[in-house]
């Protein structure tokens, strides 16, 4: 590999997802590209896009694609792991509280309750982003506690 990992997400309205990575999860924008229905096309994307690269500060980048056509949303599984595929993605942090605390304000919804849980002298979080993506929030600062 010569460059760091990317991941793509599909999104329905650019500029929420983009504050929603940016603002809440201090993901840096990188470049806006339109891509042409005749890259698009050829490509297997289905047609025109509009992509936003996201750098995040730790590595990597995620990408949000805008199809030209609206696509289809699919809801939160009630368990990320609930279904094949592409789960979620998750973001390591120093100290998760600020975020969370940010989350519900910008139209994210825990997916456990408590939101943040101990897990081997680590805390994780999990939620599901304004349009429906899984988010891993994970900070070395949880309690460590015998089968945690």
């Amino acid at each position: 590999m010569t460059l760091p990992f990317e991941v793509g997400v599909v999104v329905r309205d650019l500029e929420l997802m983009e504050r929603f990575y940016c603002d809440v999860l201090g993901c840096r924008a990188g470049h806006r590209s339109r891509v042409p229905e005749s890259i698009g096309g050829p490509a297997g994307l289905g047609g025109e896009l509009v992509v936003v690269w996201l750098d995040v500060p730790s590595g990597g980048r995620v990408k949000l694609i805008l199809p030209r056509s609206s696509p289809v949303a699919a809801p939160v599984p009630a368990v990320p792991t609930g279904r094949l595929g592409l789960s979620y993605l998750t973001f390591h942090l120093d100290d998760m509280d600020p975020v969370v605390a940010e989350l519900r304000a910008v139209g994210a919804r825990p997916l456990s309750e408590p939101a943040v849980v101990p897990a081997r002298g680590r805390r994780i979080s999990f939620w599901g982003d304004p349009e429906g993506n899984v988010v891993e929030l994970v900070d070395e600062r949880g309690p460590t506690r015998p089968g945690a």
